[in-house]
């Protein structure tokens, strides 16, 4: 009987974590979208509309979603994906993952205990790609791993 008891208990106090549904932001001006999880704030789309920052109040964790052109600046996606990597390299981060793909680049690294990962996928055209960054402390690992992971998942071109 304890036993069904403290079942119960940790149900109860599992259940409103996982209640919490997810939300999603839609992007007009690339036609992208992504899954926002629970918590997460918006900041207010962008001036130019290319997407949103959104915060985790209390913590020092942040999603970033922005759509941008491919186009002959940045000679094709791939190219544009290892010069990403490159900039954040250069800002100090210890990239210690990345896979860059004709369709989608993925790269993760560290940096004063924080975690950086980014995400690019080429859009349906070809000619846009959408991205998202969310940049969280090495302590929050354990819990934000799968939210990282689900939104790898839900990163997508409406077409």
């Amino acid at each position: 009987m304890r036993l069904i008891s403290l079942l119960f208990a940790v149900i109860a106090l599992v259940a409103p974590a996982n209640a919490q549904e997810w939300g999603r932001y839609d992007n007009d001006r690339f036609g992208y979208s992504i899954a926002v999880p629970p918590g997460f704030v918006g900041q207010g789309q962008s001036q130019n509309g290319d997407g949103q920052e959104f915060v985790l109040p209390g913590r020092v964790t942040s999603l970033t979603v922005w759509g941008g052109l491919t186009g002959v600046v940045h000679n094709g996606f791939e190219v544009m994906a290892e010069a990403s990597i490159g900039h954040d390299t250069d800002e100090g981060w210890n990239i210690t993952y990345r896979v860059t793909t004709p369709k989608w680049a993925s790269w993760s690294g560290t940096k004063g205990g924080n975690i950086l990962y980014r995400r690019m996928v080429l859009l349906c055209d070809g000619s846009a790609y959408a991205a998202f960054e969310m940049k969280y402390g090495q302590i929050d690992r354990p819990s934000m791993d799968p939210v990282v992971e689900r939104l790898v998942e839900s990163l997508r071109g409406d077409c």
